[in-house]
């Protein structure tokens, strides 16, 4: 079986903003589903390692693009593992049109799996014998030329908005969806940002889980080096959780992230 999955889809015109342009979150969901079917066309799909009480947990996720797809363009996304470790594999993407093969972008994730019952780590390497090793690409044989993930650093984070969580907002695996992370994050942007950049990278951290009932704290740090017309070029985001309504300014950060703009 080939090492590389591909998986195409349209860009719908719900699924694109007021600019016409595909949703960072969609795109991320797209990115997942890539994944899950890769994944599950060689034995590892989160259906076939819940059969034995394991399931696959998004530890980071960095995304860079030249541009966003536009609606109604059709997408092709290319995703490969490039390297397994014991408690840790690294999947990357490659993200472009599938009409003429401009290249949108590529993103880089990290994956850790976990026993559904502890949701402490497992060992890669010992399920299946190490059967995922056969489907590693490394670096060498297929490159993914975007920088691997950063430090995250939050010196003196602004508290900028608490948000409740409801059932829209919990997954497969009980906790908050990965992805109404990145919808939280770039809701703390006015539309003008938008209108007037694009998101050049996207990095993401996740630290904790969260779950149905908790209230998200969101703060924010920008960057001292602005653009042309002044917005910070960069933002740091950190995302802490509260059981129950916020008592404290303190609590435990489940998500760090990086919005770099063009």
């Amino acid at each position: 079986m080939e090492k590389v999955e591909r998986y195409s889809f349209t860009v719908e015109p719900f699924h694109v903003d007021f600019t016409g342009h595909l949703f960072m979150g969609v795109l991320g969901n797209h990115l997942l589903n890539a994944a899950g079917r890769h994944s599950h066309n060689r034995g590892w799909g989160i259906d076939q390692l819940n059969e034995v009480h394991y399931t696959w947990v998004l530890s980071r996720l960095s995304i860079e693009l030249d541009e966003m797809p536009a609606q109604y363009e059709h997408v092709e996304v290319e995703t490969w593992v490039e390297s397994v470790m014991k408690l840790f594999t690294e999947r990357n993407f490659l993200i472009r049109n599938a009409d003429d093969g401009r290249i949108y972008g590529y993103a880089r994730s990290i994956w850790a799996m976990i026993d559904v019952e502890t949701r402490q780590p497992s060992n890669l390497l010992e399920l299946k014998d190490g059967d995922i090793l056969r489907y590693v690409l490394t670096a060498d044989e297929k490159p993914c030329p975007i920088a691997k993930h950063g430090r995250i650093r939050l010196s003196q984070p602004e508290h900028l908005r608490d948000v409740d969580t409801y059932y829209s907002d919990v997954d497969i695996n009980g906790h908050i969806n990965s992805i109404k992370y990145i919808e939280h994050i770039l809701d703390l942007f006015p539309r003008s940002t938008f209108e007037l950049h694009h998101i050049r990278r996207f990095e993401i951290a996740y630290k904790l889980e969260s779950y149905l009932g908790d209230t998200l704290s969101l703060y924010g740090e920008p960057s001292a080096e602005k653009l042309s017309d002044g917005q910070p070029r960069s933002c740091q985001v950190e995302i802490r959780k509260h059981v129950g309504a916020p008592a404290k300014p303190a609590g435990e950060t489940i998500v760090q992230a990086l919005i770099a703009w063009e």
